[in-house]
C-alpha cells in the first residue's frame, strides 16, 4: 500500500500508566515528529470489565488527545488476550495444547476455534468500532496482535480437522491412509469415527498436516476479523496485522506458525513486527530479511507496526544507531517505523522490554535521537516514501517444508530456516539484494535472474515443472541440501532425488549423512582473497592451481553424496572417505544454469560460489562488502534512491559508480540536533537545496554506524 507520507511513532497505552500524563506525552510525541499512534489491542478487560459492561474512557482520551495534538491512530482489536469475566464463564476458552490444558495468566493462550470466545471477540469487535467510527484521524485498524493459532488441539479444533480432512480428501479413507503410509505401526483409520487425538500421532504426515491446518485457522481468524472491520472502515481507511517471525530471543527466520501469505490477503496492508540484536552486535539482516518477508506478502510496501526503542536486556542501541535502524526499514520498502512502545512499564512481564521512554518518563537519548528521526522523516519523506524495490535474486520459502524439518530433522543445528539465513545472509553480506516469494508466486520466476530454493524438502509435481520451465527458459537456480524429497502430504518420492530434477541437476544422490571433519577439494569456482587467507592456501590462485586447494573442515552439520551424470563437478569433499563424491555441482540445462549444493558450507566458502553463480546468471557484484550494505530503490519521483550503511565501529570509504546524484541526507549531520522538530512548510525544493552532488568515482566518507542516502539527479 502506497501512504502519503512516513508513518512515525508508536505504541500508546494511557491505560498503563501510573499517573496522568496524557497531554505532556502527546506534545512530546509531536515535537518529536511523530505523526501516529497505534492503540488499543492489549486491553480487552478495560474495555469490557465485566460481561456486557463496557467503559471507553482510556480509549476516547487517547483519540481526543492525539487528535488535539495532529496525531494520526491505528486502532487494534483487542481479542488477543480475553478478560478474567470470560475465562471464568467458559473455562474451555483456555486453549488446550499438545502440552496439555492451559492456565489463565498469559495473553494468546485462547483457542480461536471456540465458538464462544468468537461471539464475544465479535461483540467486543463491534463496540470498539462503533467508538471510534467518529474520528477522521484514525487511519487503520490492526486486526488481533501477532496472531497464532496457539497450538490449540481442543475438540472443536480437531473436529474441525476431522471436516477438513473429509473435504481434503472427497471423504474418502482409503486414499487418506494411502497417502499418509498409515499401515505402518497399525495407524491406519478405518472409520472417521475413529480418528484419533492428533496429539499422539507419530505419522509426520498427518502431523504436518494438522500443523498445516493450524495454519489454516489463523488465515480463517483474521478473515473472519477482517470482514467484521470492513463493515465500518471508510475510504482512506486501511485493515493491517503485525505479523512476526520465527523467535530466537529476536527475528531469525519464516514463522512456522501462519501462512503469512495466505493470511494477508484479508488486509489492506501487510504489516510486521521487527526486533533484532543491537549495539556491537547489530547487522542490518533482521531488518532486511524481515522487510523482504513483509515486502512480499502483497508485492507492496508495508508497515513497521512494531520495532525496538531501547528495547530487551542488551539492545540499548549506540548513539546513532536507533537513526540507522530507522533509516534501514525504510531502505527495504516500509512506510513506517513504530516502535514497541512509547513509555516503559512499570509492572508484569514486559517491565524491562523499555520504550522510548525509560521508567522516569522524561527526555532521555533514545527520545532526543528520535526527535532527529522524526525531523529528516517530515524534511525528506516524500523523497523516501514507497520506495519500490528491483531486486536480481529471489528465495522461494515454504511453511511446509519448514514444518517437515521440523518432523524430519536433520539435526538440532540446521532447521529450516538456518539453510535459509546462511543463504539470504550471505547475498546480504555480498550486497546482493534478494525479494522472497511463496509457492503460489510461480508466474513471478521469470522475473529474477537467480531463483533459490532453501531446503525445499516438500513439493509438487507442479512446482517441479516450473522450476524446470524456469531453468530452460534461461534462469540460474540455486537449491540446497533436502531439496524435492516428499510430496506436499511429506511422502518420499520413490525415484532419484532431487524429484523430479536430476535432469536439470545432472545428478543424483541416496546417501547422506553428517559431516565430521569434512573439508572440500577439486574446486571449479574461484576462490576470493579472502577466502584463501582464511584457509592459508597461499600457494593456491583462482586459475591454474585452483584444482589443487584443499580447504578443511569447510563443510559442518550435513552432507549429501551427490553423483553427477551431466553435471560439471564445482567442488568434491575433502575426505578419506568420501572423497569420490561431488559437493556442489552445476548444470547446464536448456538455455539456464543449474546449482545443486548438497551440504552446509562455510560462509566464506559459500560467498565464493555465489559469485561464480552471479557470474553465470549476469549479476553485477557491487565493490562493497558487509559491513558497508548498499539498498537501491526508485521513489514516487521517478528518481533512484541509493542508501550506503555502515553496520560497523570502523570508518568505511566507499566509491560511488553511477550517474550524478545529490546527497539528500547523512546519519551523522541529523536534522533536528537541537531537540526540536522542522518548521512548517518545508518542502521538497527546502530538502534538497543545499545537498552536494556526488559524481562518478567520488569516494565517500561513512563514520562508524553511519549511511548516507542519495537521490539521482
Amino acid at each position: 500500500m502506497k501512504t502519503d507520507s512516513l508513518l512515525f511513532g508508536a505504541a500508546y497505552y494511557d491505560e498503563y500508566l501510573p499517573c496522568d500524563r496524557l497531554e505532556k506525552d502527546m506534545e512530546m510525541m509531536a515535537k518529536a515528529g511523530m505523526n501516529v499512534i497505534r492503540i488499543a489491542e492489549s486491553t480487552w478487560s478495560t474495555w469490557e470489565p465485566q460481561e456486557g459492561v463496557f467503559d471507553f474512557t482510556h480509549l476516547h482520551r487517547m483519540l481526543e488527545a492525539s487528535r488535539s495534538h495532529g496525531l494520526r491512530v491505528i486502532v487494534g482489536t483487542p481479542t488477543y488476550a480475553i478478560p478474567t469475566w470470560l475465562a471464568r464463564k467458559c473455562p474451555d476458552i483456555i486453549a488446550e495444547t499438545h502440552e496439555g490444558p492451559g492456565r489463565y495468566g498469559h495473553r494468546q493462550n485462547m483457542d480461536i476455534t471456540n465458538p464462544v470466545y468468537l461471539q464475544h471477540a465479535e461483540i467486543i469487535i463491534r463496540k470498539l468500532m462503533e467508538e471510534v467510527s467518529s474520528y477522521e484521524h484514525v487511519i487503520g485498524f490492526q486486526l488481533d496482535n501477532e496472531t497464532k493459532s496457539y497450538d490449540t488441539c481442543s475438540p472443536y479444533a480437531q473436529k474441525k480437522f476431522i471436516a477438513y480432512l473429509r473435504d481434503l480428501f472427497h471423504d474418502d479413507l482409503d486414499a487418506l491412509n494411502r497417502a499418509w503410509g498409515l499401515d505402518y505401526w497399525s495407524n491406519r483409520i478405518n472409520a472417521w469415527e475413529d480418528f484419533p487425538d492428533v496429539r499422539g500421532t507419530i505419522n509426520g504426515s498427518l502431523g504436518a498436516e494438522y500443523q498445516k491446518f493450524q495454519r489454516r485457522l489463523v488465515t480463517d481468524f483474521l478473515a473472519w476479523q477482517s470482514a467484521i472491520v470492513q463493515e465500518y472502515v471508510k475510504p482512506g481507511q486501511f485493515i493491517t496485522q503485525n505479523f512476526d517471525y520465527d523467535w530466537r530471543g529476536y527475528s531469525f527466520g519464516l514463522q512456522p506458525e501462519v501462512n503469512q501469505w495466505e493470511a494477508a490477503r484479508s488486509l489492506t496492508v501487510a504489516g510486521c513486527d521487527i526486533y533484532h540484536p543491537s549495539a556491537q552486535d547489530l547487522t542490518g539482516k533482521e531488518i532486511s530479511f524481515g522487510g523482504a518477508i513483509a515486502r512480499s506478502l502483497k508485492k507492496d510496501n508495508y508497515l513497521i507496526l512494531e520495532t525496538e526503542a531501547q528495547g530487551n536486556h542488551g539492545w540499548l542501541h549506540y548513539p546513532g544507531q536507533l537513526r540507522l535502524q530507522a533509516f534501514s526499514h525504510l531502505a527495504n520498502g516500509a512506510n513506517s517505523v513504530m516502535y514497541w512502545h512509547w513509555h516503559s512499564i512499570h509492572n508484569a512481564i514486559e517491565s524491562y522490554w523499555k520504550g522510548v521512554l525509560s521508567h522516569n518518563l522524561r527526555e532521555n537519548a533514545t527520545y532526543r535521537e528520535a526527535c532527529t528521526i522524526g525531523a529528516d522523516f517530515q524534511k525528506y519523506g516524500s523523497h523516501l516514501v514507497n520506495l519500490q524495490k528491483n531486486c536480481p535474486v529471489a528465495i522461494l520459502l515454504d511453511n511446509e517444508s519448514l514444518t517437515a524439518l521440523q518432523w524430519f530433522a536433520i539435526n538440532d543445528k540446521t532447521t529450516y530456516n538456518d539453510v535459509f539465513r546462511l543463504l539470504y545472509d550471505a547475498f546480504y553480506e555480498m550486497n546482493i539484494e534478494c525479494d522472497i516469494l511463496s509457492e503460489n508466486d510461480t508466474d513471478l520466476f521469470s522475473h529474477y535472474q537467480i531463483l533459490v530454493t532453501p531446503a525445499l524438502y516438500s513439493v509438487s509435481d507442479t512446482l517441479v515443472e516450473q522450476l524446470k520451465h524456469y531453468v530452460a527458459g534461461g534462469g540460474v537456480l540455486l537449491s540446497t541440501f533436502k531439496t524435492a524429497v516428499a510430496d506436499r502430504m511429506l511422502k518420499i518420492y520413490h525415484d532419484d532425488q532431487p524429484h523430479g530434477l536430476t535432469e536439470v541437476f545432472g545428478m543424483t544422490y541416496d546417501q547422506f549423512t553428517n559431516a565430521v571433519n569434512v573439508g572440500l577439494k577439486n574446486l571449479a569456482f574461484p576462490l576470493s582473497v579472502e577466502t584463501r587467507r582464511q584457509y592459508d592456501d597461499n600457494t593456491a590462485s583462482p586459475t591454474a592451481k585452483q584444482k589443487q586447494t584443499l580447504l578443511p573442515d569447510t563443510v559442518c552439520h550435513w552432507m549429501e553424496l551427490l553423483l553427477p551424470d551431466t553435471a560439471q563437478t564445482l567442488a568434491s569433499y575433502a575426505h578419506p572417505h568420501w572423497g569420490e563424491y561431488a559437493a556442489v555441482t552445476g548444470n547446464h540445462y536448456g538455455n539456464g544454469y543449474a546449482v545443486y549444493l548438497g551440504c552446509y558450507l562455510d560462509t566464506a566458502v559459500l560467498k565464493d560460489l555465489l559469485r561464480h553463480i552471479c557470474t553465470e546468471a549476469g549479476v553485477t557484484l557491487p565493490e562493497e562488502q558487509y559491513p558497508v550494505i548498499l539498498k537501491r530503490g526508485i521513489n514516487t519521483l521517478g528518481k533512484e534512491i541509493l542508501y550506503y550503511f555502515n553496520y560497523s565501529e570502523k570508518e568505511q570509504t566507499v566509491t560511488y559508480h553511477g550517474a550524478d546524484a545529490r546527497i539528500l541526507l547523512r546519519g551523522d549531520s541529523p536534522t533536528a540536533t537541537d531537540n526540536t522538530s522542522v518548521s512548517e512548510g518545508c518542502g521538497q525544493n527546502d530538502a534538497i537545496k543545499d545537498t552536494a552532488i556526488v559524481k562518478e568515482g567520488q569516494m565517500l566518507q561513512l563514520r562508524c554506524w553511519d549511511f548516507i542516502v542519495l537521490e539521482s539527479i
